[in-house]
């Protein structure tokens, strides 16, 4: 299948790009900074802004599943996370497609904000709070922009090995227990979903 990543240079966005070629998909990448991977030709890149209409154009044309895995280092106020929503299901409705749509956000975004832990729920209002606050509200114009669509919500990341073994919660729960997860197995699940949908419409937390 052919599958575009909006943010692969990095982190959980370049695991993703390498599971998906090891499983013999055709990907293309959308990043400002070139995808530090061998050239093949399963691999296109496009390196540009999760913002410009034409590089979010050439990125999902003709793409099977889209996923989303934006980043920013930094925690100031942006509007990222929610812009680039906007952007990107316009070019979807212009192209006349309907690909699968997964996007990562983190546990925190939203109504799971309330089922954090209070260390967590500390760490969020000091460190993550207006960075945490768009990708909310990315949450909310994808689901109530476009069908297909699923929100992956993993919680603290860990660079450890892939295990492909994991929780997989559809629900919040009150006294739930959301921890560490690597980066690897949230790639390994949101490949998997993009080849298999199971979580249609569903906002999805990924832990131990």
């Amino acid at each position: 299948m052919k599958i575009a990543i909006v943010g692969a240079s990095a982190g959980i966005g370049l695991e993703i790009t390498r599971l998906a070629l090891e499983r013999g998909h055709e990907v293309t990448t959308l990043s400002r900074r070139r995808v530090s991977l061998p050239d093949q030709a399963r691999l296109k890149r496009v390196q540009g802004s999760a913002t410009n209409p034409h590089d979010v154009r050439v990125t999902v044309e003709g793409a099977d599943a889209i996923l989303v895995t934006l980043g920013v280092k930094s925690p100031f106020a942006t509007t990222l996370f929610s812009d680039s929503a906007r952007l990107l299901l316009q070019v979807i409705k212009e192209t006349g497609s309907s690909p699968m749509l997964l996007v990562l956000t983190g546990f925190g975004t939203g109504d799971s904000w309330g089922y954090n832990s209070l260390p967590m729920k500390l760490m969020f209002t000091l460190l993550l709070k207006k960075v945490y606050a768009d990708k909310s509200e990315q949450e909310r114009v994808i689901a109530d922009g476009y069908p297909r669509w699923e929100i992956v919500r993993p919680g603290r990341l860990t660079n450890g090995a892939m295990t492909g073994r994991y929780r997989v919660l559809d629900q919040l729960v009150e006294g739930m227990k959301v921890g560490a997860i690597s980066r690897s197995d949230v790639a390994h699940f949101m490949v998997a979903q993009a080849e298999h949908p199971t979580c249609l419409g569903k906002y999805v937390t990924l832990t131990y």
